[in-house]
C-alpha cells in the first residue's frame, strides 16, 4: 500500500483500489515458503525499527506519507490499543511486515504490507500476507478492549509492486471501491540516503 503527501515537482494520476474481507472464511491461506521463515509479532513499540521496515520496505513504491514523522509520532502510533507489527524474517533477518490497525467499528485495516526487495518472488509474501490477515480476525482476543473483527479491509494503489493486487485477489480480499486521485512525485531515500539512486 502506499501514499503520498509531500510537496514534489510532479503530479500524477496513481489508481486507488479498496479491498476487504468480511469473514474470516473469506481467508485462502498460501502455501507455505521454504524453511527458515517465521511471522513474529513485534510486541514493544520501537519507533526505530518500525521506520527502518517502512523505509526499506517502501522505497520503491513510493511510500513517503511517515517520512516526515517525528519520533514521538511513531511512538504515539504504535502505542494506540489494537495497532500491531507482524514481521517475517529469513534465517533471522527481516524479509517484511504487516502493519495491523483495529479500528472503533470492528474493522481493521492493514495500514502496510510488503517486504524488502531482497526478499521478493520466494513465496514469502503470501504466507505473510495470509498470516497478518489471520491475526486481523483474531485481533481482539489480544486486545480484548476493542470490538471483535468484523471486517478486514485495505487500500493498493497503481504505485505498488506488480502481483500485489493478484496476491490481494488470491487471499479472499473483493474489491469494493476504486478512485483515481493525484499523488506528489516525491524522491524517497530509501532506508539510507542514495540506497534507491
Amino acid at each position: 500500500m502506499s501514499d503520498s503527501t509531500h510537496s514534489a515537482s510532479a503530479v500524477s494520476d496513481v489508481t486507488v483500489w479498496y479491498l476487504e474481507q468480511t469473514s474470516p472464511s473469506d481467508l485462502s491461506p498460501a502455501a507455505l515458503p521454504a524453511d527458515g521463515v517465521t511471522v513474529a509479532r513485534s510486541e514493544i513499540p520501537l519507533p526505530e525499527f518500525s521506520r527502518f521496515l517502512y523505509t526499506a520496505v517502501g522505497a520503491d513504491v513510493r511510500w513517503t506519507d511517515r517520512l516526515d514523522h517525528t519520533h514521538a509520532q511513531w511512538r504515539a502510533f504504535l502505542e494506540r490499543p489494537g495497532v500491531e507489527t507482524w514481521v517475517a524474517y529469513e534465517k533471522g533477518t527481516p524479509a517484511g511486515f504487516i502493519e495491523l490497525d483495529a479500528q472503533e467499528d470492528g474493522a481493521v485495516e492493514i495500514t502496510y504490507f510488503g517486504l524488502i526487495p531482497a526478499f521478493r518472488g520466494r513465496r514469502i509474501g503470501g504466507h505473510l500476507l495470509s498470516y497478518g490477515v489471520a491475526r486481523a480476525w483474531d485481533l481482539a482476543e489480544r486486545h480484548p478492549e476493542r470490538t471483535p473483527t468484523k471486517r478486514v479491509w485495505l487500500h493498493t494503489c497503481s504505485d505498488d509492486g506488480p502481483h500485489a493486487m493478484d496476491n490481494y485477489l488470491r487471499r479472499g480480499f473483493r474489491l469494493f471501491d476504486t478512485k483515481i486521485e493525484q499523488e506528489l512525485q516525491v524522491a524517497h531515500p530509501g532506508p539510507w540516503p542514495g540506497a534507491h539512486a
